[in-house]
């Protein structure tokens, strides 16, 4: 830091239609600083977010009135942290202050919150409403809140601070500097990460009681405080205390215990003694075989998110994208409501920088397309059976609780809503794509208003946008349609395959015929989370179909879905363990990363 006699003091204002005010607090601000400083010792930077009113124009007159003054113009919303940062980077003094630009904390702290930088004595220093014995008098619905964000960021971030937002804070340069970097909020979580990063980087922190009177109005803003400033304390507390704790050898071993719950599991639902003496019953040679045909899906799902991918803009590698699928696919065997499809979108995201938008718009395509494939499966095989006189049978061989329970008839309600919700779906994005229509912000806008609710309406608008694409493309569209009809014709060829294993006297057409109908009906059942990966739902509405339709008995239906879900799960896990390693992926690493999407981040690749 420079001597004190020579430190220069640069204050800024973070202005966003503050067009009524920003005048009168230029004037009081300048009227403070002359108590204590030369004339020549400071200046004020108007740091003008994006404004809509008449603020950039007041500023611009003060500025050419008075040389200390400055204005800093941005023609988008960068958010109150980016609008600083931004005016930090062009200040001039080697002190750097800002407060409100309603002037809530009395100006007549600004010395002491000057000097205690200018000393030499700090590096970091605020304002506080909440130091004991001093504590402002609040409006509960202002107050209340404040003390909950406060509380929360002490004991989750292990900050001494009482009060981490309050808008009185001044910092040397060279904290400034040291700090700026790591710093990744550009709203209204900024100024709390700079103070808790500054104590963990050692800086030193002063906190000092202020006079604060409330000015104006304020509403608590439901994508601002909810998701903004929730997620991005979560986002810090992982970066700072849980991060630095993983080695390579801590992430591995992590992930291999995931996989053994998963293993775990799955014994929660399987027999494995009934298991064992079902297989040693049937043909482990048709069982091979049933395994290197589910095998061959796999590169195919790699071509078809290459292909999906590619409609957005981005061109990968089939065996990297076969790798993130089955990583993937076996978080979603371990985590609950399918949170391995969040992992493959970090998976792309740290590995060929695809942005979340992209990603998880990227996700919801393929899963679109997976849910029409099913549909379009089960209603076929549903028509065929309508057109031959026997849909009596398949409504009672999904009714008849002797067979599966209610399984059979649950799964079969669920899979008719999830089908007609994924033709919805697909109608729905073809006709947005054709009109290339998008109401994401509208709809964003009527429960914020604020600079994060603009961040995540941009995002919204970047998914829904990428999900059209996909879908507006007619070649692409009929491609990746065509490559998922063949994946989960190799699903159900499995399963025909396991069926033949147990020696069933079954023609050829009807075996395929019911196999269509029961894979589609109980994967489409696997999309709602009511058990851990679709167990119990999968294996009643197979068994219930299976025994209603055929010959075949409760025991060797059951034992087949069973072990048809099993070898498709076990062949899932040894393919996520051999991806992990190839890629240096661990699902832990994943899973927590993939709670900080950060919407500024997402927008700014």
């Amino acid at each position: 830091m420079t001597d004190s006699d020579g430190a220069r003091v640069s204050v800024v204002l973070p202005a966003y239609n503050e067009a009524a005010t920003i005048e009168d607090t230029v004037g009081q601000t300048i009227a403070a600083l002359e108590g204590f400083l030369p004339r020549n010792g400071f200046e004020v930077i108007v740091a003008e977010d994006g404004c809509e009113d008449r603020t950039p124009e007041i500023a611009d007159r003060l500025a050419a009135a008075d040389d200390r003054v400055r204005h800093v113009h941005s023609d988008e919303r960068l958010g109150r942290g980016g609008a600083l940062e931004r005016a930090f980077r062009d200040a001039e003094g080697d002190v750097l202050v800002y407060f409100d630009t309603d002037l809530a904390t009395d100006l007549d702290h600004l010395e002491e919150l000057v000097e205690s930088i200018r000393s030499g004595e700090y590096d970091v220093a605020t304002g506080s409403r909440w130091m004991p014995g001093r504590e402002a008098d609040r409006p509960a619905k202002r107050g209340v809140p404040s003390r909950v964000f406060n509380l929360l960021v002490r004991g989750v971030l292990r900050s001494d601070v009482r009060d981490h937002q309050c808008g009185f804070k001044a910092m040397s340069r060279d904290a400034f500097r040291a700090l700026v970097d790591d710093v990744e909020d550009d709203h209204w979580f900024w100024d709390t990460e700079l103070l808790v990063r500054a104590q963990r980087s050692g800086l030193a922190v002063t906190e000092f009681p202020v006079n604060w009177e409330p000015k104006g109005d304020t509403k608590v803003d439901l994508v601002r405080d909810v998701f903004g400033m929730g997620s991005q304390l979560l986002r810090l507390w992982w970066q700072l205390s849980v991060q630095p704790r993983i080695t390579p050898r801590a992430s591995f071993t992590a992930g291999l215990l995931l996989v053994a719950v998963a293993v775990a599991l799955m014994s929660t639902y399987i027999d494995f003694g009934a298991v064992i003496a079902e297989m040693r019953r049937a043909d482990t040679t048709l069982l091979a075989v049933a395994t290197v045909v589910y095998l061959l899906s796999w590169p195919l799902r790699g071509y078809r998110y290459r292909d999906i991918l590619r409609e957005l803009g981005f061109t990968e590698r089939i065996g990297f994208l076969t790798g993130a699928v089955f990583v993937s696919q076996t978080g979603n065997l371990v985590l609950p409501a399918r949170g391995g499809d969040a992992i493959r979108a970090y998976i792309v995201k740290v590995r060929r920088g695809i942005p979340y938008p992209s990603g998880f718009a990227s996700l919801a395509a393929e899963r679109v397309f997976d849910l029409l494939t099913l549909a379009g499966l089960s209603g076929a095989v549903l028509v065929g059976y309508a057109a031959s006189g026997r849909l009596g049978e398949v409504i009672a061989a999904l009714t008849d609780s002797e067979t599966a329970g209610n399984a059979g008839w649950t799964a079969a309600l669920v899979a008719m809503g999830v089908g007609l919700v994924a033709v919805g779906t697909v109608i729905g994005i073809v006709l947005s794509a054709r009109s290339d229509s998008n109401h994401v912000r509208s709809l964003v806008s009527r429960v914020s208003t604020d600079s994060y609710g603009t961040a995540v309406a941009d995002v919204l608008e970047r998914f829904v946008g990428d999900v059209q694409q996909v879908g507006g493309d007619p070649i692409a569209f009929s491609r990746v349609g065509a490559v998922s009809v063949v994946i989960w014709v190799l699903d159900v060829l499995v399963a025909a395959i396991v069926l033949a294993a147990f020696a069933v006297e079954l023609d050829p057409i009807t075996l395929l015929a019911v196999c269509f109908f029961a894979v589609s009906v109980g994967n489409l059942a696997k999309v709602i989370p009511i058990s851990p990966g679709g167990i119990g739902l999968y294996e009643g509405a197979f068994t219930a179909i299976m025994v209603g339709l055929t010959p075949i008995g409760v025991s060797t239906a059951l034992g087949a879905a069973v072990l048809d879900h099993a070898l498709k799960n076990v062949v899932t896990l040894v393919g996520g363990v051999g991806s992990m390693l190839a890629l240096n992926v661990s699902l832990t690493t994943a899973v927590e990363e993939t709670a900080d999407v950060n919407e500024t981040e997402a927008l700014q690749e």
